[in-house]
């Protein structure tokens, strides 16, 4: 599933928000990277797919999508994406999780799990969803589990796991060895010799995903050693920080993915910034006689699959009529944030 909004986890590993469960990580050479048991724990509501979960939480129910994971997607989900077609597996996968959360629950109860949020702070995407790990109540990570399992891919495309990096990339090379779930040639083949088979490209996937994710990893080194002059188009914190900059007259660095451009009445362009909040996107500004400096950047197929999205935009911010606004005049202002995928090998197998 496609998701909208960045989570990007800064610094500390302990949540402490007021619904956060207070956990530590310790590392265990079975699992990878495993949590104490969580304090809190919230009953599952419901059970979608693979990486889709409904919990009960703070007197609401709460939609998770869990960070670093994507599992395929169910035969009738219709997304029109070529790249996360509906498959068998998806349908195999959705099935053993239910199968797996009820395994937890006690009798007559529902299962029960713990959530943490990487950096300290609860973030969501555009669509409500709270973004987390899920920590099981023996302190394993669900979410390294489905990588472990071959059940998804490291889904680093939104960035690397700030909580356990390591531990995905160890995983995922392990399932890709032992040809497990996705990795094996075989998942998915149509039964019928000569039928089409419905496979997602992970031979391009995975090199894109890594460019977007090396584009992340240097927002969040400029973001921790300049936090005043350095924002993420899709936190509202940080937006407002650099606000409060650019009143002091002084430039800032916008860092984010191009949602839609909008050709003016008077010929000037407008690059709208994803944004997961109603009126707090970001709008770079350039003027129609400016427009044809900015024709090498190709900001139209900025969000193309299998280039680099990520962008980054300097100027003076503004606080605008329905968000923020830049103005960019000059094409150095509006720069892509990392290097292009390397050129995917043929696809084979899965």
């Amino acid at each position: 599933m496609r998701i909208t909004s960045v989570v990007l986890a800064l610094s500390a590993l302990l949540a402490s928000s007021a619904h956060a469960p207070q956990t530590a990580a310790t590392a265990v050479a079975e699992h990878g990277w495993k949590a104490a048991p969580p304090v809190e724990l919230f009953a599952v509501e419901r059970v979608i797919d693979g990486d889709t979960i409904y919990i009960q939480r703070g007197g609401q129910v709460d939609k998770l999508r869990l960070l670093s994971v994507d599992t395929e997607e169910k035969a009738a989900t219709q997304l029109g994406d070529p790249t996360k077609p509906s498959t068998a597996f998806g349908e195999d996968c959705a099935q053993w999780a239910v199968q797996f959360f009820a395994q937890l629950a006690e009798p007559g109860q529902p299962a029960k799990i713990g959530v943490l949020f990487p950096g300290g702070h609860e973030d969501r995407d555009s669509y409500g969803r709270l973004l987390c790990h899920v920590i099981l109540p023996d302190g394993r990570n669900y979410n390294l589990l489905l990588v472990e399992l071959g059940k998804s891919p490291y889904f680093n495309k939104y960035g690397n796991d700030s909580l356990c990096h390591g531990a995905f990339l160890a995983a995922q090379r392990a399932a890709r060895e032992k040809e497990l779930g996705i990795w094996n040639p075989k998942t998915n083949e149509a039964k019928t010799p000569g039928a089409p088979s419905a496979k997602r490209p992970y031979d391009r996937l995975v090199p894109w995903w890594d460019a977007r994710a090396a584009a992340v990893d240097g927002y969040r080194e400029r973001v921790a050693q300049d936090p005043a002059h350095v924002a993420n188009a899709e936190l509202p914190r940080e937006l407002e920080r650099a606000l409060e900059t650019s009143l002091k007259g002084e430039k800032v660095e916008v860092f984010g993915l191009i949602e839609k451009l909008f050709d003016e009445k008077d010929g000037s362009l407008t690059v709208l910034m994803r944004s997961g909040v109603k009126d707090g996107a970001v709008r770079a500004k350039i003027d129609a006689r400016d427009r044809e400096r900015f024709a090498a950047l190709h900001l139209a197929h900025r969000g193309d699959d299998f280039r680099q999205n990520y962008v980054w935009v300097q100027g003076l911010l503004e606080r605008g009529p329905r968000g923020f606004d830049l103005r960019c005049a000059d094409p150095t202002a509006l720069r892509t944030a990392g290097p292009e995928p390397q050129p995917a090998p043929e696809p084979r197998g899965n």
